[in-house]
């Protein structure tokens, strides 16, 4: 099952941030950004809710990682739709 991804107006300024500030770390995120488009419950993603964001937004966000133990590590966040098979990407950011 593939799904096709949507991204804020964040999350791109995110990812165009990285791109040119930290490449390595866009690398990171395209990467994940492949296996959430196949498979949102990809091991190597650790998705997971993120429930205070789910509070706020009255939706189910979830937060998936690109790395793990890792100071400064960043993150995914994402939610199901608008449409069917289609996930929007709400931010990528730094974990605090």
């Amino acid at each position: 099952m593939s799904f096709e991804l949507l991204f804020t107006e964040e999350a791109r300024k995110n990812l165009r941030s990285l791109e040119s500030e930290l490449p390595q770390k866009a690398g990171k995120v395209k990467k994940a950004l492949a296996y959430l488009e196949k498979n949102p419950r990809h091991p190597g993603l650790a998705t997971h809710e993120y429930t205070s964001l789910s509070s706020i937004l009255k939706r189910r966000v979830f937060e998936a990682y690109l790395e793990n133990k890792t100071p400064g590590a960043y993150r995914i966040f994402w939610y199901y739709g608008p449409g069917k098979k289609q996930i929007t990407i709400f931010a990528i950011t730094r974990h605090p």
